[in-house]
């Protein structure tokens, strides 16, 4: 067999056992190691110790890819962006921010709810988490709302649809991520998250408005704040503002000139803001252990999931999968936009058999290549037509519509992890009480992903100004 035959062999076994059951990280490691010894052992001939020689080199290939890939600086973003979620929880500034958007915005029809998507947005800017985004509101929104009349099943909906928003609104671990697989600017990347996530944002609010207002008793308004009781609620929210802000003009400096520092610089200073703010809101020893340990959980499963994908992606690499499959799609007739919607369609379907992280780190090494080709790219050997965008900007394009592809993983039956995590939380909602709550907000993300499609500069305005 030749290694692309190889290739195509082991990634229908690494499908099937992600299907079954396996967590993505180990089915992807021991998919990855098998077909590196598969490759290896062809390259000798089929006597002697020719299979233990594949084995030992297989082994050892596959031993110096977790601390070779994960030892990064850009990687080290990632514990800093879910600390600051934790922190900035356990320094009540969720409740906070739920309060703020409950005062400005629950007159409307759905109000409680808009609310709530409005606060899950705020509180992005300061968690790079959509399962801690989810859990902490579902502690504070879910009982307000269905203490109003909400039906239980679609403010749990509500909940853990708005926690993927911190998909995409920067500080987002799977925007880090991504461009640490394609190797692009981090920093461009996260500054390109920022008006998508709104933008998200504003159309998850307009579907609930929609629906209370032709649905009878589905989202009763919440009235009796006067516009002083709004206003004094402002300055609670202030500490975000001044963490946001204080990112951005160290990481991008806006004013001009040269950037203060790394995003990684930034992430740690944002951590550092958020533990001193916590600590003047009297957070206590208790609850700074609970925000390590919660940053810890989190930050070894995410990192789990990488190294265990990247022996795979390794094994992809030694198989010419990537580049075939890239040079195949790029001489299709079909044009580059149809392609691209098979794409993202087919991100669809995975979301409901793996993890958005997972599903990322698996796809990307052959996509990505795929996606630069009928653009144009200069790193791979065939082209099709163009995007009509250069190489960096078609990245980050890309990059925005498959992490608003992978916000689907989150909700969709039969792993949606935000849908198990706000079922946890909520102990007498039922798992599939989310699925039924969060189906009208598939709508509203194909509503979404339509638009930025058709319109890149929602995604590029941003980059294009600060990030160059």
């Amino acid at each position: 067999m030749s290694p692309i035959d190889i290739g195509i062999v082991i990634t229908c076994l690494l499908l099937l056992l992600v299907i079954i059951g396996m967590r993505v990280a180990f089915a992807a490691a021991l998919s990855g190691l098998l077909g590196l010894i598969w490759i290896f052992w062809l390259k000798k001939d089929y006597s002697g110790d020719s299979f233990f020689w594949a084995l030992m080199l297989a082994v050892k290939t596959a031993g110096q890819v977790p601390h070779s890939k994960i030892a990064t600086q850009s990687l080290s973003l990632i514990p800093t962006f879910i600390l600051i979620g934790y922190l900035a929880y356990y320094a009540g500034l969720t409740r906070a921010l739920f309060e703020t958007s409950k005062r400005w915005v629950a007159w409307l029809p759905g109000g409680l709810a808009v609310a709530t998507v409005f606060a899950t947005a705020g509180f992005a800017t300061v968690s790079g988490a959509s399962v801690a985004t989810s859990a902490v509101f579902a502690r504070i929104a879910i009982p307000e709302m269905r203490a109003i009349g909400y039906d239980k099943r679609f403010a749990a909906g509500v909940v853990a649809a708005g926690g993927t928003l911190a998909s995409l609104i920067p500080p987002s671990a799977i925007l880090v991520i991504y461009a640490i697989i394609v190797e692009q600017d981090v920093g461009r990347l996260l500054l390109a998250g920022f008006l998508p996530g709104a933008f998200s944002a504003l159309i998850y609010g307009v579907l609930i408005v929609l629906l209370a207002l032709f649905i009878k008793g589905f989202g009763p308004p919440l009235g009796g704040y006067s516009w002083g009781e709004r206003f004094r609620s402002l300055p609670s929210v202030l500490p975000i503002v001044f963490v946001v802000l204080t990112i951005i003009f160290f990481v991008y400096n806006p004013l001009g000139g040269d950037a203060w520092g790394t995003p990684t610089e930034g992430g740690a200073l944002g951590a550092f803001l958020v533990f001193c703010i916590a600590l003047f809101r009297g957070m206590g020893w208790r609850q700074f252990r609970g925000a390590l340990l919660q940053t810890a959980k989190l930050s070894v499963m995410i990192f789990s999931i990488i190294w265990g994908v990247l022996i795979y992606v390794r094994f992809l690499g030694f198989a010419n999968l990537p580049i075939a499959f890239a040079n195949w799609v790029s001489s299709l007739e079909s044009s580059p936009l149809l392609i691209l919607t098979m794409i993202l369609l087919s991100y669809a379907v995975l979301g409901m058999f793996m993890d958005a992280i997972g599903m990322l780190l698996l796809t990307l090494p052959v996509v990505y290549p795929t996606v630069m080709a009928l653009n144009g790219g200069e790193d791979v050997t065939a082209a099709a037509s163009s995007f009509g965008m250069n190489g960096t900007m078609c990245a980050v394009w890309f990059g925005i519509l498959v992490v608003k592809m992978a916000e689907f993983c989150l909700i969709t039956p039969p792993i949606g992890l935000n849908c198990f995590v706000v079922a946890g939380v909520q102990k007498d909602i039922t798992v599939q009480d989310v699925f039924i709550g969060v189906t009208p907000f598939f709508i509203a993300d194909a509503i979404t992903i339509v638009l930025l499609v058709a319109f890149p500069i929602i995604v590029l305005w941003l980059p294009m100004q600060i990030g160059g």
